[in-house]
């Protein structure tokens, strides 16, 4: 249940009034003044009709040949008497009561503009403290928040750097199959050159020794021929010379074509190894490594 005032306010919100009422309160105290102020008026206006007419009356006497009071009778100076304090009293009571009731209105007016303002006073120190704890609820609430938003931030640089690690270490996986790849194609590559390489060198090794073979025939039959030329060159001197003839020719032939196969077999020696030696490069630029330098192809050499 609401206190209340000593002028009747219900005291709401600690000590403060209900605007309302103060309002209404303030309203009613303006009214009986005013009304107050009419009543005096009044009185005022009846005073002072009274007292003019006291003074006609007065005048009127003044006006009449001089009479004293004893001239009277009894009755006219008790009349006379009685009118003379009745307007004074009228008078009188009219200027008390127009002073009495316009100072009771102010002090209710002091009082309720006092009362006002220390309403006003409460409900701003009211409004202060609300907007204070507004404001340290707010602070409170972002504080909270901030806290929150920081945690969860922390979380998420924590998810991002074990997502980062497990990137790392899978990239690192990969990398590492994919040099073991590479080491592997490469040594396959090598292998596969070098087989190439030793299969060449052997054709060359096998072709030069067809050729020296070859060479090796010739000079044999161009020896067997002048042998036997020699043996027949007494008996038959035209059939000799003939026949060293045919074997000059023959050798020169052989040896036309023995220059002629070994100058292929070194043309075609020199194409494998320029192309060994481009695939050797290429495999240096995709491996990053130094391949070894191939074995001189030499027209002649043995496998």
């Amino acid at each position: 249940m609401s206190a209340s005032s000593p002028h009747g306010f219900v005291v709401v919100r600690g000590r403060g009034y209900r605007p309302e009422q103060v309002d209404g309160k303030v309203a009613d105290l303006h009214g009986e003044r005013d009304a107050a102020w009419e009543r005096a008026a009044k009185l005022t206006v009846l005073a002072k009709e009274l007292t003019e007419e006291s003074e006609r009356l007065r005048g009127a006497v003044a006006a009449l040949p001089p009479q004293t009071y004893e001239s009277l009778g009894e009755r006219a100076q008790e009349l006379l008497a009685l009118a003379e304090a009745e307007a004074a009293e009228v008078r009188a009571a009219g200027e008390a009561e127009a002073q009495a009731v316009g100072e009771h209105a102010d002090l209710d007016a002091r009082e309720l503009r006092g009362a006002a303002r220390e309403h006003a006073s409460r409900v701003r120190a009211d409004a202060e403290n609300t907007a204070v704890r507004t404001v340290d609820a707010a602070q409170h609430r972002a504080d909270e928040l901030r806290a929150s938003a920081r945690a969860e931030a922390d979380e998420v640089r924590r998810e991002a750097a074990e997502t980062l690690r497990e990137m790392s270490r899978r990239c690192a996986g990969l990398l590492a199959d994919q040099e073991k790849e590479q080491a592997a194609e490469s040594d396959a590559v090598e292998r596969e050159l070098a087989e190439r390489e030793s299969a060449a060198e052997a054709r060359i090794a096998d072709m030069a020794e067809r050729g020296e073979r070859l060479f090796a025939e010739a000079k044999r039959a161009h020896a067997e021929a002048e042998e036997a030329a020699r043996h027949r060159v007494e008996d038959a001197q035209a059939q000799g010379e003939e026949l060293i003839t045919e074997a000059r020719l023959r050798e020169e032939g052989i040896e036309r074509e023995t220059e002629r196969v070994l100058r292929e077999h070194e043309e075609k020696g020199e194409e494998l190894r320029q192309h060994m030696a481009h695939v050797r490069s290429s495999l240096a630029t995709l491996t990053g490594r130094t391949p070894d330098e191939p074995a001189s192809l030499a027209p002649g050499s043995s496998a």
